[in-house]
């Protein structure tokens, strides 16, 4: 594997949640792969699971690992061509990506979209440069339109939980303060749609997301019809996508808040949430503590998801 941005670069999914889930029995049987390899952390936006889960699914593999903070203690980076460099970036992208690859065997990116230009975010235009330039394998940690380690850590999470050879498993959209990327829920819906599941995806209207991520799921805009019976209920907000209010916020209904009144009309649902989470806006209290709640068994997966990733990537070296 040298890169890793979506469900298809995992190839046979079934497959891949089997060696996850071996990978998860004995974290430690293929620290003999990573002897001697370094892998690069490269975090243009803040992170806590991501960080960690990366740097120790690295470690398990007998990897040495190095964290570079693009806004903490490195010289700001311009990432456009053709531009004057006049201003307070002091390094070009292109000069400072393959330095970076001269320096490791791996490289993990993480960098958000700005909601400034969706034809620019919807490019992945700082992960692509990676890609292109760095000359070593490149894995996604979170980019502008999709976060697949989290996704990934998703449906190993899902197949462990399940009850039921095909659950139903709904994408829904939930009220917060803050303009948020369509990452998470992109990624969320292009794993799910490969997956032996019942997708169902709930918004309300405005919120509709790419239909390359969407493909042949269900979209519900009653909430309640989408919950009923559902095993899993994966609460998330997420921006407008569709233009002309590309990265704006429509609603902050409080009526789509994940409650337990919304959990009652679900077949005693596992709720899950990728975290950070938004008390009470996105999930009540009594929701997200309840036994149902799996959001750090989730969050532990992220270490498992990319260790298989990392994994995969060290055999291709």
């Amino acid at each position: 594997m040298k890169t890793y941005t979506n469900v298809k670069d995992l190839g046979d999914l079934n497959a891949a949640i089997k060696e996850a889930l071996e990978i998860k029995k004995n974290r430690f049987a293929y620290k003999k792969l990573g002897e001697n390899k370094t892998l690069l952390m490269v975090f243009f936006n803040s992170s806590l699971r991501t960080r960690l889960s990366t740097q120790k699914a690295g470690m398990n593999l007998g990897m040495n690992t190095m964290v570079l903070d693009i806004n903490q203690g490195a010289w700001k980076l311009e990432t456009e061509r053709g531009v004057i460099m006049d201003g307070d970036k002091s390094e070009h992208i292109l000069e400072a990506i393959p330095v970076m690859g001269s320096y490791c065997d791996i490289i993990g990116v993480r960098a958000f979209a700005q909601f400034e230009n969706k034809e620019d975010d919807y490019q992945e235009k700082i992960l692509n440069q990676f890609i292109k330039y760095s000359g070593k394998p490149v894995f996604s940690m979170e980019a502008a339109t999709g976060h697949p380690l989290q996704a990934f850590a998703d449906l190993i999470t899902i197949e462990e939980y399940k009850k039921t050879a095909r659950p139903k498993v709904v994408l829904t959209w939930a009220p917060h303060p803050k303009a948020l990327p369509q990452a998470v829920p992109n990624s969320f819906a292009d794993f799910m749609n490969e997956a032996d599941v019942d997708f169902v995806i709930t918004h309300p209207e405005g919120y509709e997301l790419d239909s390359k991520f969407v493909r042949g799921a269900k979209v519900e805009y009653d909430q309640d019809k989408a919950l009923a019976g559902a095993d899993f209920v994966y609460a998330k907000n997420w921006a407008a996508y569709t233009d002309p209010n590309y990265g704006k916020i429509l609603s902050k209904d409080m009526s789509w808040t994940v409650t337990s009144q919304k959990m009652s009309l679900t077949n005693n649902a596992y709720f899950m949430h990728c975290l950070p989470v938004r008390r009470n806006m996105i999930v009540s209290d009594d929701v997200i503590e309840s036994p149902q709640s799996i959001v750090i068994q989730e969050a532990a997966n992220r270490e498992i998801s990319a260790q298989t990733v990392i994994k995969r990537m060290l055999e291709s070296l």
